[in-house]
């Protein structure tokens, strides 16, 4: 590894990333375990894929925003590190692939010389602040939800209360009723709204897509804008005690409502609030950058083939509120894009518009800022690119996941098989092409990446055994998902099993039996009306599976008969920890406790002391293969095992020690306390963990 030291002027960042360094040498070398050092590179942005030996990169991109250099930046990382594909993501992030692990230290150095950061892109974090691509623009937001998004991020990052919680945490933001921002479905989803002149937003709880799709809880109707930072705080807080850690399956937000209840989840945010360091937290929208847009002579633009420009206007143009303005969308097959299209539009957009491109949650690229009178010239622009296909957001923009392409949990192909959707669309039902209202979905697995489960029409990869325990490739169909806006939504009903091949024709029968008998409903209240039984007598026959041929038994875009492999999941990074291990990290939470009281950060010191006192309980407690599923539960059973039994004598109750750190409002006093307690609840336990061994 080459040294990259001299490149990065944040000294956060630098230390983050020879943490990486250091952690990359330790595994490598055997002193630490490959699932301590997973749960690391996670947060990392560092994923494993598919592939022996290579690494998917996840680059974070608060909100969708790229500005022009540091898609420029992403570029000459992308050439230099990978193979040149850009890959967007249904979370507005870029993923890149096939990175060696020892190269990614100095990948990320190279990242954050235009700003743009790896951390948090996966593992158990807060992950990546979504929104609205047109934030900013919306003809029918109340305000821009930008600030409010990017400040989120900033709180967020690298805070101690949101890095080693039981699983992932999203994040969104909708810029108008619309909810574009999909609320809905998120862990906590914020609705921009103006109450007797106040900016503030409905606030969404809970929800979730994966094998069991939760619709959110409407935590308040109206919040203050200044509240959402202490809110948000006070709901990661509470996860990170109560939510699941043992059990990667319950260990989302979504399944810690359904055990407690929306009432029993407000009674814990209020035993919160004390600890919280901020009551209020406002948020300075006045000072979030302006666009700078390029003051530029129009150049001539001659249109030859004007039906295809004045279709593709009608699909890909978005108005814009600012006058003289429009926004452009750019259809992006399934997210895929190699970075010499890249360069050239980061390039255009700089000279002709804002310098500026949001990319969208259905992994297209939007444009803001063009002047009207230069239409045509970006027409011309794009089309050289091979960027002016019509249909942006509309049926014909099918979403979906990378499936078995790289990602280790796919069973079935989704690039495929939306490739050949989308070939089907194009020559048999030219008409969806500006639709809006039939929205396509697809994922390669039950973990729905690719939405699939919130779609109109959805398709998810499976598998399927024959009598003679042959396996085929298949797909799960799925109808009647939808988004109706102001947090409103309905997650689409499983209706049937079909081979792989047959999913062309399962479309082709949706869409003949919804222009035949639809009378003009929105296909998801057609879909409601006739009901999934219906549907189901309807697509029946495509799943029988008596008479499969030779090609069923090829997956979408594959040569070789298909194999049935998953992997290790690494979306939450579950954690088997040893024991040791465990003490090491109390250590280097106590290690990171006294870095925060140094930089008088009251409230993440507090928080690494509580860590760290927990994660030494946990260590003995795993000695002892009793189950740590949670924060709540770890201190409740050491009390029970260890404390009223008389084995550890801590003056108090564990629980009355541990939770100092809600009991407390955030100050110097109590930071240096509390870390005086945390070092000497580690240094008992190790002492008596050591005896243990020692009469063993």
């Amino acid at each position: 590894m080459r040294s990259f030291r001299t490149e990065i002027e944040n000294p956060i960042v630098e230390k983050d990333i020879i943490e990486l360094e250091n952690k990359i040498r330790q595994f490598k070398g055997g002193k630490i375990d490959e699932e301590k050092f997973r749960s690391l590179r996670l947060a990392r942005g560092v994923y494993g894929q598919r592939q022996q030996g290579v690494q998917m990169i996840r680059i974070k991109l608060p909100y969708g925003k790229v500005t022009s250099n540091q898609l420029l930046r992403i570029c000459d990382v992308s050439d230099e590190y990978s193979r040149g594909r850009l890959h967007i993501t249904t979370r507005q992030d870029i993923q890149i692939h096939y990175v060696d692990l020892d190269r990614t230290p100095e990948l990320w150095a190279q990242l954050e010389r235009d700003d743009v950061t790896l951390r948090e892109a996966c593992g158990n974090t807060v992950r990546n602040v979504t929104a609205s691509e047109t934030a900013g623009i919306d003809v029918n937001e109340p305000f821009d939800v930008s600030p409010y998004a990017h400040a989120v991020f900033q709180y967020f990052l690298r805070n101690p209360i949101g890095q080693e919680m039981g699983r992932k945490f999203k994040v969104s933001f909708s810029a108008s009723d619309s909810d574009t921002g999909l609320s809905y479905m998120h862990d906590l989803g914020f609705i921009a709204k103006i109450q007797n002149g106040e900016r503030g937003f409905k606030v969404m709880l809970a929800g979730g897509l994966g094998s069991q799709p939760r619709h959110a809880d409407e935590l308040y109707s109206f919040l203050p804008s200044e509240k959402i930072v202490p809110l948000m705080e006070s709901v990661i807080r509470v996860f990170d005690r109560y939510g699941e850690r043992k059990s990667r399956a319950k260990a989302r937000m979504k399944f810690l409502l359904k055990d407690i209840g929306l009432d029993g989840f407000k009674a814990l945010l209020e035993e919160e609030q004390l600890a919280v360091p901020h009551q209020t937290y406002r948020i300075d929208f006045e000072s979030y950058p302006k666009p700078e847009i390029a003051d530029v002579v129009v150049p001539l633009a001659q249109i030859k083939d004007t039906n295809a420009f004045e279709q593709w206007k009608s699909t890909n143009i978005v108005p814009q509120k600012q006058n003289g303005f429009v926004a452009i969308g750019i259809k992006v097959l399934l997210g895929d894009f190699y970075t010499d299209k890249a360069r050239a539009l980061a390039r255009l957009v700089k000279n002709y518009a804002a310098g500026e491109l949001r990319l969208s949650l259905r992994q297209n690229i939007l444009i803001p800022y063009v002047k009207e009178e230069l239409v045509p010239f970006f027409y011309l622009e794009l089309q050289k690119l091979g960027f002016v296909e019509a249909g942006y957001n509309k049926a014909l923009d099918i979403t979906a996941c990378p499936g078995t392409d790289t990602c280790n949990l796919g069973i079935a192909s989704s690039t495929g098989i939306a490739e050949e959707l989308e070939r089907v669309i194009k020559a048999e039902y030219p008409q969806y092409i500006s639709n809006p209202d039939v929205v396509i979905k697809i994922s390669g697995c039950m973990n729905a990446c690719g939405q699939h489960n919130m779609a109109n029409i959805g398709f998810q990869g499976m598998s399927i055994r024959t009598k003679d325990k042959l396996v085929a490739p298949a797909l799960q169909v799925l109808l009647g998902g939808g988004n109706f806006g102001n947090g409103k939504g309905r997650f689409a009903d499983k209706v049937v099993k079909i081979p792989s091949k047959r999913g062309p024709q399962a479309l082709r029968l949706i869409l003949d039996d919804f222009n035949e008998n639809g009378n003009g409903a929105s296909f998801a209240d057609y879909y409601w009306e006739k009901g999934e039984h219906y549907f189901y007598n309807y697509l029946k026959p495509l799943a029988d599976i008596e008479n499969l041929t030779q090609d069923d038994f090829i997956d979408w875009g594959n040569a070789e008969k298909y194999k049935k492999e998953i992997g290790i999941g690494e979306c939450a990074g579950v954690i088997v920890d040893l024991v040791a291990t465990l003490f090491l990290e109390s250590k280097e939470k106590i290690q990171s406790a006294e870095d925060a009281l140094v930089q008088e950060k009251w409230a993440a010191s507090i928080y690494y002391s509580y860590q760290s006192i927990v994660n030494s309980a946990k260590a003995l407690l795993t000695s002892e293969k009793v189950k740590t599923n949670s924060h709540a539960s770890i201190i409740k059973d050491f009390d029970r095992l260890y404390v009223e039994t008389g084995k550890i004598d801590l003056a108090v109750s564990f629980e009355d020690l541990a939770l100092q750190l809600n009991k407390n409002r955030p100050s110097q006093e109590f930071a240096q306390d509390f870390l005086e307690d945390a070092r000497a609840v580690l240094e008992q336990l190790e002492a008596y963990r050591k005896l243990e061994l020692a009469h063993v």
